[in-house]
Parts: C-alpha cells; sequence; structure tokens
C-alpha cells in the first residue's frame, strides 16, 4: 500500500494569494509538513521577491518557482542561472519561446550548477494553460486543437533537454506517448469533487485522476486556502493521490 508520505511529496501547493510576508509565513509554517513544495509565481514574487524563497528554504520547504520566462535565449539562460542560484527545487519557462530559448535554459542550468555545486533545479516548459480550451488557441490563431498542440510542445521541451512540462492532466497520456515514462509532467488545474465558485480553470481534474493518469506532480491551490481546515485538506489530497498512484501500478 502507498502511504500517504508517497501522495505528499507529489502536492505542491499554490502560495499565491497573499498581501504579505507575515500571511504567506502562517502558510509556510501550518503546510511544511504537509506538501512536497510550494509554488511561487509572479505576483507573490513581484511583491515578496527572492526572501520568500529564502524564508520557505529556511523552513525546510521546497520551492517550485512559476515565473514561466519567456524572452531571447540570452535572458532566459541567466535568469535560469538566477532560478539555480536561489536554490529552488524546480522552475518554469514558456515553450512557445523556442527550441533555442529553452536549449539555453538547460545548458546554463546545468553548467552554472555544476560550477557552484550546487543541486540542479528540473527546469520543465509551460505547454498550454489550464485557463485555455480549444476556442481560445484558435482565436489567437493557432489552427490546430488543445490535444494535438500540447504533445507537439512538449516534444520540443524534450528535445532541448529540459525535465519535463506544466500540462493539463488531460494531455498526460498523449504526452507520455511523445516524450517518454521518465519525462516530468506537472499537473495545474486540480479541483476536488465539491468544485470551486469563481474558478478560471477549464481543463481540470481530480488529484487521483491525474496521477492515475500519469501525472507526477500536482498544483493544488484554492481547495487548500479555501477549505474550513487547510491542513486537513492537504492531507486529504495527500491521500487521494496514493490511491491515484496505487491505481497506476495496477494498469
Amino acid at each position: 500500500m502507498i502511504s500517504n508520505k508517497a501522495g505528499r511529496e507529489r502536492l505542491i501547493f499554490a502560495l499565491d494569494m497573499v498581501e504579505d510576508m507575515a500571511a504567506a509565513e502562517e502558510w509556510i509554517d501550518a503546510l511544511k509538513d504537509h506538501v512536497g513544495m510550494f509554488k511561487v509565481g509572479k505576483e507573490l514574487f513581484t511583491r515578496l521577491g527572492p526572501s520568500l524563497v529564502s524564508r520557505i528554504k529556511d523552513s525546510g520547504g521546497e520551492v517550485f518557482l512559476d515565473l514561466k520566462y519567456h524572452d531571447i535565449p540570452n535572458t532566459v539562460a541567466k535568469a535560469s542561472e538566477a532560478a539555480a542560484n536561489l536554490g529552488v527545487a524546480m522552475f518554469n519557462i514558456h515553450a512557445l519561446g523556442g527550441i533555442r530559448m529553452m536549449e539555453e535554459a538547460a545548458r546554463s542550468v546545468r553548467e552554472f550548477s555544476e560550477k557552484m555545486e550546487l543541486p540542479a533545479p528540473s527546469v520543465i516548459a509551460v505547454t498550454v494553460l489550464t485557463s485555455l480550451d480549444d476556442a481560445d488557441i484558435r482565436e489567437i490563431g493557432f489552427d490546430c486543437s488543445t490535444a494535438e498542440l500540447v504533445p507537439k510542445l512538449a516534444g520540443f521541451a524534450r528535445d532541448a533537454g529540459l525535465s519535463g512540462v506544466v500540462a493539463s492532466a488531460q494531455d498526460v497520456s498523449s504526452i507520455r506517448e511523445a516524450c517518454g515514462e521518465e519525462f516530468l509532467i506537472v499537473t495545474p488545474g486540480i479541483r476536488m469533487d465539491e468544485g470551486i465558485t469563481g474558478d478560471d480553470q477549464k481543463r481540470i481534474l481530480t488529484p487521483k485522476r491525474a496521477i492515475s493518469m500519469g501525472a507526477d506532480y500536482i498544483v493544488v491551490g484554492r481547495p487548500i486556502r479555501m477549505a474550513e481546515d487547510p491542513v486537513a485538506m492537504a492531507n486529504r489530497i495527500s491521500g487521494d493521490i496514493a490511491e491515484g498512484l496505487e491505481e497506476k501500478e495496477q494498469h
């Protein structure tokens, strides 16, 4: 039987909707023993900066830096080195920046980490945001569906030397087929059965379903933040992930 601890290691909490360091510290202290990683996104990093990453690291937690770097190759390479220097466990860039940009990011992180004798973070690419559906991507000029675009972008990321991708759980099977079993898949857009009001995610699944389909990590924000007992909800989700891992092993 797979333990809740194994599930917890695959749970990333989206530490996004806080106004100041004091509020962030409350969430860090409450959840540091109940989640595997804290996601720090654009809004929060812009507000609180590298000191937040240091605070999470000092607590014993790990960080997924969700800044989606997307710029010319040299700029993204330098930003990637800076992320590695912060000691984050994982960070992302945008696949639509192109293969050369992704190659430069992967190379710079590898060389910088070796030079500084630091653990190299996992570099993953964003494929298609989970807030977008087929109508959205056609509206911005693509002549294909999300189901066609996502594995193509994931293949580019794999060829560029990245560790994996961020993608909807509904795209996991096609990514696995295109990129293999060792390629990391981090899945946002996770919701529990009850649903959340005012949601901007369009392509969503439950934790158990996402993991059983082959996701390696899941990102959860609202279901934990909005729960009456966030710690209990995090533990419940860890159990759900563990069940998904068992179901996956049986297939």
